[in-house]
This record gives C-alpha cells, structure tokens and sequence, in this order.
C-alpha cells in the first residue's frame, strides 16, 4: 500500500493567525499517526510562517514513522536539517512572495549547489527527495546530483480545469513515474492532493508515499483529523493492487 505522510503546515497557519499555542501541530502529528498515518511531513521555511523550529524538534521526539522535512537548500536549513535529523528531507524551491511552493526545483539550473546540499544531509545519515516537477529532464538531473528519492508536483494534475487537461497531466506523471523507476530513484507525490483525485495517482507505477496537508486539515474542521487521516487511508488501500 502506498504510505501516507501528513503535512501539518495548516495547524501551524491556523496558530499563528493568533500567536497563542494552539492548535499545536507537535499533537496534530501524534493524532495522524495514531489514526494510521505513516509519517509526518513539515516546511520550516525561511519567513517561519507557519511552522517553527521548536515543531521540528519536538516532533523528532515523538513522531515514530517518518519526518520528512521539506526546506530550502541553504545554509540555515542545512544546518538545522543535520543537527535535527529528520528521516528525510525534500528539497523545496521558496519564495518569500508565495502562498504555497508553486512548482518543482529546478536541479538543472543550479546542480553543483542541490548536489553539495545532497552530499553533507548524506552525510548526516538523511536520505533526501527532491520535489520536482513531472520532466524528464530535470528528474535525470536529480539522479545526477545523488538524490534518493524524488516527490513529483501532482498540482497540474490536481488543479486541471477540463478533462483533457487532466488526461494529459496524469500521463505527464505516469511517463514520470516510469522513468523514476528505471533509474532508481524512490517515488513520492504530493501538492494539491484531495479526496477526489488520490485514487488515481495512487495507482502511479513505483508509488511509495504521498504527502497531503491542506485538504486532510479543511476536511478535519467539519469531521475531526483522525477520521479525516482514516478516510484517506481507505482510499490508498482500496487503490492498491
């Protein structure tokens, strides 16, 4: 079955609308891997708008499947990264300006810098995916700078307008997928992922986990984070071969 890591970025946004404790995503990660998740997933970004570095290390103390730490490649998160040490970190792209990450790392433009970013979180015993958008192109290069994994940006697919777009987008993932698994590289998918449209991606060919925040917190408001993580879990099960 393909595994389900939770990404408590919203709990922390809800928070810090009011700057008290509360709701705290160090229990929201307990509460998901109590109800069957397999992981948490977190960004500790640059402008700490949402989650923060004290999540982090608490969530390293409780959490008992994986913590999967997305972050930007710079010298802060790396160093925080190889102090904490998470079971995985995703190499993000990030934009003080956006909402949300709005589309994979570009590894080509600058593969000397994600490779000695790769090298020392290897070093620290991190395995590392980088999330990327559904090229060839620039999954070859994530090979090329020694990543363990890549997380595909299922937001084109998820977000589609028409069915001939969502067609074409997911047929961007498959051929994605395949080529991720003759190469070696571990599979993960995530951005954008609800309800509706994760039985199909979770049917991608070498699909190990996928990541989902967003829609699993707004659907949690009306029928409680635990029974929302199991409703996701039924789907992954009812989507495995």
């Amino acid at each position: 079955m393909v595994r389900l890591s939770i990404n408590v970025d919203h709990i922390a946004t809800i928070r810090q609308a009011r700057g008290g404790v509360w709701p705290d995503p160090v229990f929201a990660g307990m509460v998901c891997e109590h109800a069957g998740a397999d992981g948490v997933t977190l960004h500790l970004r640059l402008d700490r708008r949402h989650i923060q570095e004290r999540d982090l290390r608490l969530l390293r103390q409780v959490v008992k499947g994986d913590l999967n730490l997305e972050m930007a490649a710079t010298e802060e998160m790396l160093n925080i990264a190889l102090d904490v040490k998470p079971d995985q970190c995703t190499l993000v792209p990030e934009r003080l300006e956006e909402l949300t990450t709005e589309g994979g790392l570009d590894v080509i433009g600058q593969k000397e810098h994600v490779q000695r970013a790769i090298e020392r979180l290897h070093k620290g015993g991190i395995k590392v995916s980088i999330f990327i958008d559904a090229d060839e192109d620039q999954i070859k290069a994530a090979k090329e700078v020694g990543a363990d994994r890549i997380e595909l940006m299922t937001g084109p697919y998820a977000e589609a307008s028409s069915e001939e777009v969502v067609e074409r987008e997911f047929e961007k993932l498959h051929q994605a997928a395949v080529l991720a698994g003759e190469l070696g590289l571990g599979l993960n998918a995530g951005h954008s992922l609800n309800f509706r449209n994760l039985a199909r991606v979770a049917t991608l060919p070498g699909l190990r986990e996928v990541s989902i925040g967003h829609n699993i917190v707004s659907r949690a408001v009306f029928i409680g984070l635990e029974q929302a993580v199991k409703e996701v879990l039924e789907i992954l099960r009812s989507a495995s071969p």
